[in-house]
């Protein structure tokens, strides 16, 4: 208390000038119309942008939560389309529960780990077997392709990615349906290269590849790239086409879980059928 009786006699004159002077533009505030609505303007654009600045803030702070909402809505969307059903002409007579009769289920995950400068890159997330995630399940983004889960824990998985030297993938030619196997030859994470398509076949830089649907692990017509060059070394059977992936896999976030409800059902009738 007494050295705040010392700072008031101290600095007293200060403190009776600024007491004046706030009591002097109050009164002019009051009593003059102009002299208020310029300082009513002037509050009003300091503080809206103090607000401004505020939202931006928390904005950007929500930002994870806002993608992670975003990632689950995109997956369940996915699951809804017609191409994660069954088609049947059976369906409106047998089946009555349309879920029965669903394809592919979609889970949404985030990215936790992720590399691209090695020769068997892999990527981990943070769903696992307590959110349905299972090993030969393929992982896909907004923009692509992105590889097949390898191992799974409770809470994690980790996933092959596209550019692992030890994945192929099959896929093809969206233009004129000649199917492939899709591989990484270990150089640059942006471009893989789609083999086994045979010389007649008609191939032309900017065509589109996708997922052939073959491998029970993807869904047909998943994006994986754009044909970037075409090669046939002489006497060649099959071209060698080079592929940019539509996946930057130095800018990946969130991807989506793709579960095939049959797939064992279909794998297991076609080892049968291998052993006969």
């Amino acid at each position: 208390m007494r050295d705040f009786i010392r700072f008031i006699i101290k600095y007293h004159f200060a403190i009776l000038f600024l007491i004046i002077e706030v009591i002097c533009l109050l009164l002019v505030f009051n009593y003059n119309a102009y002299q208020r609505s310029s300082f009513l303007s002037s509050s009003s654009a300091l503080t809206g942008n103090i607000f401004k600045s505020y939202n931006a803030g928390a904005e950007y702070l929500m930002l994870r939560e806002i993608n992670e909402d975003l990632a689950r809505e995109n997956a369940y969307l996915r699951s809804r389309l017609p191409e994660s059903f069954r088609a049947s002409k059976d369906y409106f007579t047998l089946v009555h529960d349309s879920l029965s009769m669903q394809e592919y289920i979609y889970r949404s995950a985030r990215v936790i780990n992720n590399s691209t400068n090695q020769r068997f890159n892999y990527i981990t997330l943070n769903k696992g077997r307590l959110n349905g995630i299972e090993p030969e399940m393929g992982v896909i983004s907004n923009k692509g392709a992105v590889g097949i889960v390898k191992n799974v824990s409770d809470n994690y998985s980790t996933v092959i990615s596209i550019i692992n030297t030890r994945l192929k993938i099959s896929a093809k030619l969206k233009e004129s349906g000649f199917f492939g196997s899709l591989e990484w030859d270990g150089t640059s994470y942006r471009y893989v290269y789609l083999l086994d398509i045979p010389r007649h076949a008609k191939v032309n830089v900017g065509d589109m590849v996708v997922t052939s649907g073959y491998s029970s692990i993807f869904p047909e017509g998943i994006l994986l790239g754009t044909v970037e060059d075409v090669v046939l070394e002489k006497g060649a059977s099959f071209y060698r086409i080079k592929v940019k992936l539509t996946v930057d896999f130095k800018n990946l976030s969130f991807v989506e879980v793709v579960g095939h409800t049959t797939r064992d059902e279909k794998v297991n009738l076609e080892k049968e059928t291998e052993d006969d």
